[in-house]
Order: structure tokens, then sequence, then C-alpha cells
């Protein structure tokens, strides 16, 4: 759970990989399920000959068709029941405190965030900073994956706050920068 790199397409995951992401999740956003899919197998099958899990981002149906080793749900996403009855890794999404603790016990990590202002989602919630991520961290025993706004100047910061890991999308390429930053913190 260390380094989450989020991707959307087979180079970047390949970077990733190489670089030392522990976990690959599968995003696509506004993009129906049947490409998801279809665009989604050569990733999948890169993070099986590295050993790497493979998640898909929003949708167990999509994770079941592709094989994945789980699905990350947002707060607003259904199927929490339906990725475990299937025995699937479930990440959730969490911005406070009390929402990760609605997430404990159902999901094997929480996705915590944004730690800071990202422009890789425009909806997202206001920054938490590092002293609501230790919080946060403080007030579950799920592991915790802090996003939002990481990159190699500041994943280690999320470590010392409690974070078992980070999440990354724009500094997915920079995977082995970011592995680093956080062994040296841990």
């Amino acid at each position: 759970m260390k380094l989450h790199v989020l991707v959307d397409e087979l180079e970047t995951a390949r970077l990733a990989v190489e670089g030392g992401a522990t976990v690959v999740q599968w995003r696509l956003k506004d993009v129906p399920r049947v490409d998801v899919v279809e665009r989604g197998r050569a990733t999948r099958s890169l993070c099986a000959r590295y050993g790497v899990p493979f998640v898909v981002n929003d949708d167990v149906e999509a994770a079941l068709m592709l094989g994945a080793d789980g699905v990350h749900l947002g707060r607003t996403d259904e199927g929490a029941d339906e990725a475990h009855s299937h025995g699937l890794l479930l990440g959730l999404s969490a911005s406070t405190v009390e929402e990760a603790r609605v997430a404990e016990g159902r999901a094997d990590y929480i996705g915590a965030g944004p730690v800071w202002e990202t422009p890789s989602k425009a909806d997202a919630d206001q920054p938490l900073g590092l002293d609501a991520l230790r919080e946060l961290c403080a007030a579950v025993g799920t592991p915790v994956v802090a996003i939002g706004g990481i990159d190699p100047s500041n994943a280690g910061d999320c470590i010392r706050a409690g974070a078992s890991g980070v999440a990354v999308i724009r500094a997915a390429r920079h995977a082995a920068a970011l592995v680093r930053a956080i062994d040296e913190a841990l």
C-alpha cells in the first residue's frame, strides 16, 4: 500500500511499476464501462506480470470484468457489498474523520484527501492539510492512503502524519522518487 498510482494509460503504468509503485489504480473518468475494460486489459496484464495489485476506480463491474484485485469507491459510489462478496480488495474515500470512521471495518484501506490542492479532481473537497490528515489517521485502525497534491517533495510528510501510503496521479511517472521519499520517512 506504500505507493498507489492512479493512471489512465499503459505507459504511465509501466513507468510507475518499474519505479516501484505498489498498487496501480485504473482511473478513467466519464468513459463508458466497455472502454474502461477494453483499454484496461493491457495495464491489468502489466500488473500481473510484475505482481502489483491492480485496482479499478469507481466501478465494481469493470473490476470484475478485468479480473482486478480490487476496486476503489468514492463516497457516493455503490458496490461495496458486491466487492466484498467477490473477494475484491476495497478502498473507500474519506475527507473527514467521520467519513473515515464510517469506512472503517468496511474498507481494506481508506483513501484520505485531498491533503493539498490538486488540479486532478475538479470537484475535490477543501484540502485537509497535514494536521487533519494526522487526526484522521489516528482515528481509525484501517490503513490510510493519503491523496491530493502529493509529489516527492511532500510524500514523506504524509507518512510522518500517520498515512500507510500515498496515492498520486500527476506524479505517477516519478514513482522511484516517491518511493525514496516514503522510505526515508518510515
